[in-house]
């Protein structure tokens, strides 16, 4: 494959970009060589400046549910183009699109539309503190709620030691109330309410998707939140990933627990720049103009981005890609473990809903400690000559790929395919 045009375009942006990105991971650090640059894309398929093709497992990191311009959500957008592209006003379609979500989340009476999946975060944190009146916060190693300063935090060692900042910039002031505790160990949450009367909230995506796929094991996440009851506290879900990917609705459903605060992000946008938060009623009527919880935004319930978030939803639910997403994920980790086998590769795949990944080690992983045993540098192998085979994938061995109702039979053939030649190349190393 050539990529001489996305190399002059890196080159280029050097000057005037920070790294020529606009977010790390696209900067291709983990995996070395120089980013690709993006023209277009079409259903499954993306296609970078040189006119390469690849079957997408990236979806701008999950949005694309039903692949890139999918012809309903392009007709609905561009007809509400021609209408304006911002009013700092309220429409009848924000009303439209928060009907659609709050029906398919069991608990949630009201929503309020933002601008992000951070920003859906840091206002559910600023809500379970408004309705609670604590301060503190618990949230666990490996999983990512934005890039806040109050959750950009790395454990200390030890389960109960104050949190230190994981980014510069960050003061230790602004972690003070962040608590860190090990996905899937229940152990080291009752550590922290053991030791702090104050805490207002766990925040938790019900499954990781910032560190690999990573799955909550046995009753977790029910015994997560009557703990967090028990104390005083609410359970938030972070489902700015997992949201609509397993099923029409919140993965916190399928694996049988209910958050009393929800957090979602571009997927209930098409993928345009949109995230919302969303409770009980007793809960959200603490946000203003309700209650005494400031938020606000010139953009929040922008008129386009609500208008794909319908024709997206809509869509996704008459579809009800489901079954198929359980099919090719199958599909796709039985082609990464035969492959593997084959080539006396260490592999572990983790998958969920329309979510999964390869983790290049002998452990199961089930929390971010076990994921980081993975070797990267196998990844990173395996990630270029799957990208030389026609096939995107996240650029970082600790980021899910996604799947989208786009998918054919070529696609899987030539995925497959891929996959068998990556783990030879990979099996030399």
């Amino acid at each position: 494959m050539n990529f001489k045009k996305s190399q002059k375009l890196y080159n280029k942006g050097l000057v005037n970009l920070v790294g020529a990105v606009n977010s790390p991971v696209r900067a291709f650090a983990s995996v070395g060589g120089n980013p690709l640059f993006i023209d277009k894309a079409k259903g499954s398929k993306i296609i970078d400046v040189d006119g390469n093709s690849y079957v997408d497992y990236v979806l701008s990191y999950g949005p694309m549910i039903l692949g890139h311009r999918h012809k309903k959500v392009q007709k609905a957008v561009t007809k509400a183009l021609k209408n304006g592209y911002s009013f700092g006003a309220s429409t009848e379609n924000e009303i439209k699109l928060a009907k659609i979500v709050c029906s398919a989340f069991p608990g949630m009476d009201k929503v309020r539309f933002v601008n992000s999946g951070t920003e859906a975060v840091l206002s559910g944190i600023r809500l379970a503190r408004a309705y609670t009146g604590k301060d503190k916060i618990i949230k666990f190693s490996g999983c990512y709620h934005g890039h806040q300063d109050s959750l950009l935090v790395a454990a200390g060692s030890g389960l109960a030691t104050l949190s230190l900042p994981g980014s510069k910039g960050v003061p230790e002031g602004a972690v003070k109330n962040t608590l860190i505790a090990n996905y899937n160990d229940l152990e080291s949450v009752k550590a922290h309410f053991e030791k702090h009367d104050d805490i207002a909230g766990v925040i938790i995506e019900p499954v990781g998707g910032n560190m690999g796929v990573v799955i909550p094991q046995n009753e977790f996440l029910k015994d997560l939140k009557e703990l967090a009851h028990k104390n005083g506290a609410v359970l938030i879900a972070d489902e700015v990933m997992t949201g609509f990917r397993s099923m029409f609705g919140g993965a916190q459903e399928v694996l049988g627990v209910e958050a009393d605060i929800t957090c979602l992000g571009k997927v209930i946008g098409g993928g345009f720049p949109v995230g919302a938060y969303g409770a009980r009623n007793e809960i959200m009527e603490n946000v203003a103009p309700l209650g005494g919880m400031y938020q606000a935004g010139t953009l929040s319930g922008n008129p386009i981005a609500m208008v794909g978030g319908i024709a997206t939803l809509t869509t996704l639910k008459k579809q009800n890609p489901y079954k198929k997403f359980d099919a090719i994920g199958a599909e796709i980790e039985q082609s990464l473990l035969d492959s593997a086998k084959k080539y006396e590769v260490d592999v572990t795949v983790n998958r969920f809903g329309s979510m999964l990944n390869p983790f290049f080690t002998t452990k199961k992983v089930t929390n971010f400690e076990e994921a980081q045993t993975s070797d990267t540098k196998k990844f990173a192998a395996f990630f270029w000559e799957m990208i030389k085979n026609g096939i995107f994938l996240p650029p970082s061995q600790f980021e899910a790929w996604f799947l989208s109702s786009a998918i054919n039979k070529k696609d899987m053939e030539k995925t497959k395919y891929a996959i068998y030649n990556a783990m030879k190349v990979v099996s030399k190393l």
